[in-house]
């Protein structure tokens, strides 16, 4: 019984990080920024959570998510400085390490980059067949070889990868 109730109570967090993680990707990909109330916000809320139970949001140890936030800081920081990451990418990681644990940052990022990698190159086919209300509303991830899409998108589909591989 007490197991199933685990279970159950981690299948809530892990919606509400994924509504979170949604919010900040919708954002992104509409406006090309994400408010600091949502990667701010919600990693003073993992902090807080984090130093209250002693253990991260999906229930990691507060060492694993130390550790996540180091390893964040370490890959992101590097590329925020050479302008390949923004401000709000660089929080929303580090929020999502503080949140969680370090296989699935590394599986978020892993797998956001590899999408990313396969829509620079297939982007132009696949963008010429969508509809043109789609491409309307998806108007910021149009293939620009001058502009770099928002990156948040491609993270939320690494996130649900690593929800579904991790455990």
């Amino acid at each position: 019984m007490e197991v199933a109730l685990k279970g159950r109570a981690l299948r809530m967090q892990c919606l509400v990080l994924l509504i979170w993680f949604t919010l900040c990707a919708e954002q992104h990909l509409r406006q090309r920024q994400i408010a600091d109330s949502l990667t701010l916000g919600g990693g003073c809320f993992a902090l807080c959570y984090l130093f209250t139970t002693g253990h991260t949001w999906l229930g990691a140890s507060a060492s694993e998510g130390a550790f996540a936030l180091a390893l964040s800081m370490l890959l992101t920081l590097p590329a925020y400085s050479l302008g390949r990451l923004t401000e709000a990418e660089v929080k929303l990681l580090g929020t999502l390490a503080l949140a969680t644990d370090r296989m699935h940052w590394l599986g978020t990022l892993g797998t956001a980059l590899v999408v990313g990698v396969l829509w620079l190159m297939l982007g132009q086919r696949v963008w010429a067949h969508l509809d043109r209300k789609i491409r309307l509303r998806l108007a910021n991830l149009a293939p620009d070889p001058t502009l770099a899409p928002p990156l948040a998108p491609f993270l939320l589909m690494g996130f649900l990868a690593a929800l579904t591989w991790v455990r």
